[in-house]
């Protein structure tokens, strides 16, 4: 179903723009050797390729650039590159390898998943026993809900769009197609329809939704997991529509009678007419068909602001430091979603964060926490100690510790330290990067003291990578630099975070 009232309906009256990204980049041939075509979907065809320099393989979809028709066409694509770079570290959602740019095509080269699609499967198998559905959707339902904590809404919920990583029975899932999500603010309401037709909720049909229409459609395919057929079915795509509005849930036909009643109930509770009742992706995961009886389900999801900020209140100076100089050198679709994420809370867009903002972002997603909890992550996050949080200081708050960890990263933070070359970070280098950053007194004893594992009064490459690698602190005998903070917040308190909409 494409976008009826939506962005990419717009006429081709408005001037085109002529390239997605807001660089040039290499050409993919140099790079990649394309093989056979793998898939066929609305906008790009996706191909099997093969990394010259590694032989490693990939999927690579293609977009051509004919097919996007006015600059709003142009800001999806640009908008599914961000967004999928922002999700890419989740297990279960497909990774984002690189993405280039040509005069006819915009390619996304990502991780191959030779598994084939969910919905292949459902079709070979008819419907899956009770117990391997309730796996499967575990795993959907949690993408879903770090979809939600990270400010994305998916939009297009389907088993199209799930693979499997391999063909074998144990293979695991994960997402991708992420074209028609959207970055969302709790209580924001959309109004295009979009989606396809069998999984599409309720009020999307009325135009007006928000987060809660993921969950709908993920209850749509554990009905289709569990019996082989969609619940809302007709002829026509008026006629499914009809259904989805007003239809009743058939649980009468085979394979229902044999299904337990706490299947159903879930699937009841999941395909909820009424968004404000329906329930949401935690409390799927929590639902007693889902948990295993041997193993508690986790707390909720903290945000993704809330849980980041923790883990960066753990770290020492000079991690912080080093997270900062490799925030100022990704990418601009690598950190998208984050400059979303900050623009959320930077209600009055000044361009920096007040601890009243950050107080409201993050009671709006549903962070129960007190004001001096708030305060010790507002004060480990304040790198320079101005009172407030910048942007530069957000991104390096918020990042995602994979992406802190690669080794391109790694050597540019270590040679930013490093001033003359000499492959140790000195006493007098770290003193000159803190005054670079405003820090005040900073015991670089400590901190030295705690990274320097062979005594030399140093930090060699090594050690310093070693401590960007380890836990959330540092690394080495002790943790001293955790008593910045009155106690460890990561430890310290619970949060009951539901990803609700209070509004």
């Amino acid at each position: 179903m494409k976008k009826q009232g939506g962005a990419s309906q717009s006429t081709a009256a408005t001037k085109p723009a002529t390239t997605v990204l807001p660089y040039q980049t290499p050409k993919l041939r140099d790079h990649y050797l394309i093989g056979k075509k793998l898939g066929q979907g609305q906008f790009g065809t996706t191909y099997l390729c093969t990394q010259k320099s590694t032989g490693a393989q990939y999927a690579c979809k293609s977009i051509p650039k004919r097919k996007l028709l006015c600059k709003e066409d142009y800001e999806d694509v640009w908008r599914e590159i961000q967004i999928m770079h922002h999700l890419s570290e989740h297990p279960h959602v497909v990774r984002i390898e690189g993405t280039y740019e040509d005069s006819v095509f915009v390619h996304l080269v990502m991780e191959l998943c030779a598994g084939g699609e969910l919905f292949d499967r459902i079709v070979q198998k008819g419907h899956y026993s009770e117990r391997e559905a309730a796996k499967l959707i575990k795993t959907i339902v949690g993408v879903v809900e770090a979809c939600h904590s990270l400010g994305v809404m998916h939009r297009d919920l389907k088993p199209e769009n799930f693979l499997f990583d391999t063909p074998a029975d144990d293979a695991k899932l994960k997402a991708t197609d992420f074209g028609l999500s959207v970055f969302y603010k709790p209580g924001e309401a959309f109004c295009d329809v979009v989606g396809s037709p069998y999984y599409v909720a309720p009020e999307v049909l009325k135009k007006r939704y928000g987060h809660e229409s993921d969950v709908w459609s993920a209850g749509v395919i554990l009905y289709i997991l569990l019996s082989g057929v969609p619940p809302f079915w007709a002829e026509t795509e008026t006629g499914i529509f009809r259904q989805i509005l007003q239809g009743k849930l058939d649980f009468d036909s085979a394979p229902w009678p044999n299904i337990s009643e706490s299947a159903k109930d879930l699937i009841r509770k999941m395909l909820e007419r009424d968004p404000i009742k329906r329930i949401s992706a935690h409390e799927v995961v929590c639902h007693p068909w889902i948990v295993d009886d041997r193993v508690a389900p986790d707390k909720p999801l903290d945000s993704a602001v809330l849980s980041r900020l923790k883990q960066f209140s753990a770290m020492n100076k000079l991690k912080k430091m080093a997270l900062r100089v490799i925030a100022e050198k990704l990418s601009e679709e690598e950190i998208g979603g984050l400059k979303e994420l900050f623009n959320m809370i930077d209600t009055d867009n000044s361009g920096t964060i007040t601890f009243e903002e950050l107080k409201e972002g993050l009671k709006r997603v549903g962070s129960e926490l007190m004001e001096s909890e708030i305060k010790s992550l507002m004060d480990a996050a304040d790198i320079d100690n101005s009172g407030s949080i910048d942007y530069g200081e957000f991104l390096a708050a918020t990042l995602h510790i994979n992406k802190m960890e690669r080794e391109e990263n790694l050597t540019a933070a270590f040679s930013y330290f490093d001033k003359d070359s000499s492959g140790y970070i000195t006493i007098d280098e770290l003193q000159q990067a803190c005054k670079e950053f405003g820090l005040g007194d900073v015991q670089l004893d400590e901190i030295i003291q705690e990274i320097d594992l062979d005594n030399d009064g140093r930090i060699d490459y090594g050690e310093f990578a070693a401590m960007m690698r380890t836990g959330n602190g540092g690394v080495g005998r002790s943790r001293t630099m955790r008593s910045n903070l009155n106690f460890n917040l990561a430890d310290a308190f619970g949060v009951n975070e539901t990803n609700r909409d209070t509004n």
